[in-house]
């Protein structure tokens, strides 16, 4: 990998924190992301996310970088259309020529430049204001807080409702990992939900997958896109080929994971989330085990915290 090419190190507007050989670079005009997140090893450096590149924090590609926030709800709502408590949702499709791109995709936060609340040499707080507008009607605050270690990362994100009426609330994080040769993933779940061709869930079941992913698989030989129910807030990520092993690991109520990892790819999701995919259009037919999601009442707050750890 050619780091001169993918670290963003070098490009304005980013924050940078660092704690033993741990490095964390924030892009908070990007949808408030993390561009990076490496260690040094001697003198080689192994990234812990996907880098991304100067180029893409220039050109403020959120899917380019190493993760970014979920919320105020988490990957898609059907159709791009909901409705709650007499206020209707109707958001702009993010890629309308792809066939899931019709569904509102990842909520609004990744989307708008966030502020530096705080900043020190291992910790800062990254802030954000919406309006209610059109799309999303209720007005809501949202911030995240990051804690480096020599050990590893704390994010904790928070999610409050600044309007006058209950708002529908979901939250989480979209990490990008690399899909070295021999990556291992070990999570333990209760069950999936399968997606139709346009990856929205449609059942959920007890699948082959939750058994493979329990005992720990190769990554190379699943081709997903779901989410997954009862999860145990942990997932362990091995690389062989580098002598590394990762602990993704959450609390509540972050009890919800997405498993995005494409047959051939050289990257994989792995997500703690709040809900599943169109919790709110799915909330009048599944239980808040199945499905997940938040109600937050005028000035409620939804927090979480998710870590990621060397073991």
């Amino acid at each position: 990998m050619n780091h001169d090419e993918t670290d963003a190190a070098g490009s304005g507007g980013l924050v940078e924190l660092a704690a033993g050989r741990l490095r964390l670079l924030l892009a908070p005009q990007v949808g408030g992301a993390i561009a990076a997140l490496h260690e040094q090893r001697g003198g080689e450096r192994l990234d812990w996310l996907r880098p991304a590149s100067a180029q893409d924090v220039a050109r403020g590609d959120p899917f380019a970088m190493g993760s970014f926030p979920l919320l105020p709800w988490c990957n898609r709502i059907r159709d791009s259309r909901a409705r709650f408590a007499g206020r209707d949702i109707a958001i702009a499709a993010t890629h309308p020529a792809r066939p899931s791109g019709k569904h509102a995709l990842h909520g609004l936060g990744w989307l708008r430049p966030w502020q530096v609340a705080e900043a020190g040499p291992a910790h800062a707080r990254l802030t954000l204001a919406f309006e209610a507008d059109d799309q999303w009607p209720w007005a809501f605050e949202a911030s995240q807080r990051f804690e480096l270690d020599p050990a590893g990362l704390r994010c904790t994100l928070a999610l409050t409702n600044r309007d006058t009426a209950p708002m529908p609330a979901g939250i989480g994080h979209h990490p990008y990992f690399a899909h070295r040769p021999g990556t291992r993933l070990r999570s333990a779940t209760a069950a999936m939900w399968r997606s139709d061709a346009e990856v929205m869930p449609v059942a959920l079941e007890p699948t082959a997958e939750v058994a493979r992913l329990r005992e720990g698989v190769l990554l190379s030989e699943l081709d997903l896109d779901n989410n997954f129910a009862g999860w145990q807030r942990e997932a362990r990520i091995e690389w062989p080929d580098v002598a590394r092993t990762l602990v993704l690991a959450a609390e509540a109520p972050l009890d919800f994971f997405v498993l995005y990892c494409p047959r051939g790819g050289g990257h994989f999701c792995a997500e703690p989330v709040s809900q599943c995919t169109d919790a709110i259009n799915l909330a009048g037919r599944h239980g808040p085990e199945e499905i997940g999601g938040a109600v937050l009442a005028p000035g409620e707050t939804l927090a979480g915290s998710w870590t990621l750890r060397s073991a």
